[in-house]
């Protein structure tokens, strides 16, 4: 495989740390996003995309006929319409590779709309959070071309393990870290912010830091409110993607389904202003008291 003109679908968060960590090793990159035709986002994310040397196209059909590798970095809950709006552009040999967060079933759905259109698509579990990683936080690849591409990612930089030839199983993986890792999240959140209101976080942690020394659970928690702050809607849509996991295993999601609930819960306060004034690097404290403040039960 070798490939010169990469085509990055998504250019939030991920798809901005990929188009600058792979420019170097490529011809070109250019990147489609809705926000390129919103009048409010246009402005200022194709003025990044410039700045970054990253062709902003103006459609799904102009990126798909610029480029030999897509590499599909969107929220979970678009991942198939994705690959469906790919599947209708894309030149026959293109490698499609699905970043995103969802279950085996989904990305064997997504799997099947590439393919039909002659395409070969890469299934990839990214195991944790992109930052402070880049385009080496780890990932798995899997489906029938995963073997084949893993060392051209690894030559520009990136840290992919090729799992299986079988669509899923590496989604699956990734699914089923997501309901320990964003459950953790949730948890710690409900837990912190209940024994703030309780009054009682100064016995509690400590009980905590017992059991689980390796882990400082003020700092933690700190992280986990702060990144849930800002990126809990599309923590909600993975968890949601979680959850058809379990239930495609035959479960009912009975977990993921609530961690998915917490971290919507958490996004809407987010995007309602709750946490407007709490500072960069602030303590977990500091993301609790406000929502005391708009708290529904008893004081």
């Amino acid at each position: 495989m070798k490939f010169e003109r990469l085509g990055l679908v998504g250019y939030g968060e991920v798809g901005r740390i990929f188009a600058a960590g792979l420019r170097p090793a490529l011809a070109q990159v250019s990147a489609w996003d809705l926000k390129f035709a919103q009048a409010e986002h246009a402005a200022s994310a194709m003025a990044h995309a410039a700045q970054a040397e990253v062709a902003a196209c103006a459609s799904m059909q102009a990126l798909c006929a610029q480029a030999d590798l897509v590499i599909s970095a969107v929220t979970a809950s678009n991942t198939l319409a994705v690959a469906e709006e790919a599947a209708r552009h894309l030149r026959p040999g293109t490698v499609f590779l699905d970043l995103n967060s969802a279950s085996p079933g989904t990305k064997q759905a997504a799997a099947r709309l590439i393919d039909a259109a002659g395409g070969a698509y890469v299934e990839a579990g990214v195991m944790t959070s992109v930052p402070p990683y880049g385009i080496r936080v780890p990932m798995l690849l899997g489906g029938a071309r995963a073997e084949e591409l893993a060392p051209v990612l690894k030559a520009w930089g990136m840290d992919a393990t090729p799992v299986s030839d079988r669509l899923g199983v590496a989604s699956a993986i990734k699914m089923c870290r997501s309901v320990m890792i964003k459950g953790l999240e949730a948890l710690v959140i409900e837990s912190y912010a209940t024994a703030r209101a309780y009054g009682v976080e100064d016995h509690m942690i400590p009980t905590l830091q017992e059991t689980f020394p390796s882990i400082d659970w003020q700092k933690q928690g700190a992280y986990f409110f702060s990144r849930v702050v800002q990126h809990g809607q599309r923590r909600a849509e993975e968890m949601r993607e979680a959850a058809n996991t379990v239930r495609e295993a035959g479960f009912e999601p009975f977990m993921a389904a609530a961690i998915a609930d917490k971290q919507q819960w958490v996004a809407d306060q987010a995007r309602a202003g709750t946490f407007a004034d709490v500072p960069a690097g602030a303590r977990w404290q500091a993301y609790a008291d406000p929502l005391l403040a708009r708290r529904s039960g008893p004081a």
